[in-house]
């Protein structure tokens, strides 16, 4: 296999090629799919297709309409909220192989309970800024 020589280390990329093939497999299959859906697909253009759908019933008004606000503030809000379980979940599973009494393992937690407390104050203050209120 070939190697990776440089002034530091050498690398071994033995490793890496499943990981490539299943990469190239991935784009091939993805590609493959969108050539065959133009070329043998029906393409039947009309003015229905261009109406907006709504759960089988008929749209009332323009789908230019204006949102609130306020869904765009929860939905950011998610997205904090869903990034910080994402970010915990690996946390959590490395975590699992520290011992919390050495020094490392120490800053480790130290470092995700700062995290939380950091998310848990802007929920606080989107809170208490009436994020979650609809009146």
């Amino acid at each position: 296999m070939p190697t990776v020589t440089s002034a530091l280390a050498t690398v071994d990329l033995q490793g890496y090629v499943p990981v490539a093939l299943l990469l190239m497999m991935a784009v091939t299959f993805g590609v493959a799919n969108l050539v065959l859906t133009r070329i043998i697909g029906p393409s039947r253009d009309g003015a229905v297709k261009s109406v907006t759908y709504e759960s089988g019933m008929n749209p009332i008004g323009t789908a230019r309409k204006r949102f609130n606000v306020r869904f765009y503030i929860i939905a950011m809000t998610f997205l904090v909220f869903d990034v910080e379980v994402v970010f915990l979940y690996p946390w959590a599973a490395t975590y699992a192989n520290i011992d919390p009494r050495t020094p490392e393992g120490g800053a480790f937690l130290a470092r995700v309970l700062f995290f939380m407390a950091t998310t848990a104050i802007a929920y606080v203050y989107g809170y208490r800024k009436g994020v979650f209120r609809f009146d």
